[in-house]
């Protein structure tokens, strides 16, 4: 299949080397210099614009850090608009907000396009192995056209009703569960640290009870270590992902109150420089709050 990838942070240079290992014919485009070389020695061509990734593309992915960088993208002469034939599928894979899902939609509608937003649930050390769940979101046709591709990037794609805003709306809401989890963990591990309790030992009590799963055991572990090196989302991304949780809430009229809890100990570890961390600062915060740390 002929593809186009804009985009290339850690997530997406892993993505686009899955479809590159997989035969399909890939053109990259990423202003930030260096980002597409890796691929290019793997048998990719580098473009200068996001019109040019869509030239002569069955599909174009766009991997993109925030909505304002996913609008810059679709407009103008060297934007996706633009470059796309009709034939073409855009499939948005960042994490977006949905007045900006909608807005894309909108947009690729009036040009007479195709549009799905396709957002990852996993972290980058997964995309290269193709261990990402999907959350495709989309005419049901459009999905079946690029289900090879989604084979290839993840290990299961929850297909999530036609339009783009529904699959959106599951990466927040997962977003802002994982968010409270790791806040929740945080003041636990503070608590019983207090009594005298290791906080290694109630985390395996909670691995072995409540919370048997992977995001538990990796943050936990995190956490517990004091293992703050950025793996995964960064405190800068989890700042963004509370306040797309905070916007979707807002859009939908409904109260978010956990938010703004480790909404603001991700703002105050940016504060103190630490926004390049991952994003289970928080939980750092929250012992600093608890005289654990200082």
């Amino acid at each position: 299949m002929k593809v186009g990838f804009v985009g290339l942070g850690r997530m997406g240079q892993g993505m686009a080397g899955r479809l590159i290992s997989a035969g399909h014919d890939l053109l990259v485009s990423d202003p930030t210099p260096g980002q597409t070389d890796t691929l290019v020695e793997n048998g990719a061509v580098a473009v200068d614009s996001p019109a040019a990734a869509a030239s002569d593309r069955d599909v174009v992915i766009t991997m993109l850090p925030s909505d304002v960088v996913l609008n810059a993208v679709l407009s103008g002469d060297k934007g996706l608009i633009h470059g796309m034939s009709k034939d073409c599928i855009h499939m948005a894979m960042g994490t977006h907000g949905i007045p900006a899902i909608n807005r894309a939609n909108d947009a690729h509608e009036k040009a007479g396009q195709t549009f799905i937003a396709c957002p990852v649930l996993g972290r980058p050390d997964l995309a290269a192995e193709g261990l990402l769940n999907l959350v495709p979101g989309g005419p049901l046709e459009a999905v079946d056209t690029v289900r090879p591709l989604l084979d290839v990037m993840g290990r299961r794609n929850i297909e999530i009703g036609n339009h783009p805003q529904a699959s959106t709306a599951v990466k927040i809401a997962n977003n802002f569960v994982l968010g409270c989890a790791i806040e929740t963990m945080g003041e636990a591990f503070s608590l019983v640290e207090k009594f005298g309790v290791e906080p290694e030992q109630f985390l395996d009590v909670l691995l072995k009870g409540l919370f048997g799963a992977p995001a538990y055991e990796v943050y936990g572990k995190m956490i517990t270590s004091k293992s703050w090196e950025t793996s995964g989302a960064t405190a800068v991304i989890g700042l963004k992902d509370a306040d797309l949780a905070l916007e979707a809430a807002a859009t939908a009229d409904i109260p978010l109150p956990s938010t703004h809890i480790w909404r603001n100990y991700l703002a105050k570890a940016i504060e103190r420089g630490e926004g390049n961390l991952d994003w289970a600062v928080m939980a750092r915060e929250q012992a600093r709050a608890s005289g654990l740390e200082e």
